[in-house]
């Protein structure tokens, strides 16, 4: 049964989401992801790096980078220059690459990590056959944000799946190329994703003359 705007408790009562920042999670700057490495580094936090370099070049949801496998990303004791894997969320394949740094901390991980090529890159401490949950990832990054100085109510996992392919879609313009590495099945959900607006588009416009 619904209540009168005119009842006095009604008006007292707080939104759920009072003090907090709602909307999509802000992409990281080139500055904060070598602050975040450089923190992951200083701290020795082989897992967490790897973990986190992962996920700005694979530009996937956190439920995807928990779930990953050793086989995924290794091969004959190293790491892939690309790999593919079917997203969960879609049920589609998406490729993406590995650049240097990734690869050279995964591999240091890995070797730390042992293992085979069907157990997870990302053991759970609770359940070691198991995977390390996506709430704990979360957790995660708000840690990382959180010891560089960042908002932890401004970013979140969906940052890191941002990063790279907002910093490409500055770079190119390409909104076709970033819907692929997305994985998006539509150009519009790329558009909404990267919050591409008519400043955007002046801008790039702006950069072309005839």
């Amino acid at each position: 049964m619904g209540h009168s705007d005119l009842d006095p408790a009604v008006r007292e009562r707080r939104p759920w989401n009072a003090g907090t920042i709602v909307g999509a999670k802000r992409p990281l700057k080139p500055r904060d992801v070598w602050a975040i490495r450089f923190y992951l580094d200083e701290h020795r936090r082989l897992r967490d790096k790897a973990m986190f370099d992962l996920a700005i070049d694979s530009k996937l949801r956190g439920c995807d980078i928990v779930k990953m496998k050793i086989g995924d990303i290794a091969v004959g004791g190293s790491i892939r220059n690309r790999a593919t894997i079917v997203q969960q969320k879609t049920g589609k394949p998406v490729q993406f690459e590995l650049m240097a740094d990734a690869r050279k901390s995964l591999l240091a991980w890995l070797e730390r990590r042992g293992g085979y090529t069907d157990d997870f890159v990302f053991p759970s401490r609770v359940d070691y056959l198991g995977h390390l949950s996506t709430r704990q990832y979360a957790r995660l990054v708000d840690e990382w944000v959180t010891a560089v100085g960042l908002d932890v109510r401004q970013y979140g996992t969906h940052s890191l799946r941002r990063t790279k392919a907002s910093m490409i879609y500055k770079a190119t313009g390409n909104l076709r190329a970033v819907q692929i590495l997305l994985g998006h099945s539509r150009i519009e959900n790329t558009v909404r994703y990267l919050g591409v607006d008519v400043d955007d588009a002046l801008t790039l416009s702006e950069r072309t003359e005839i």
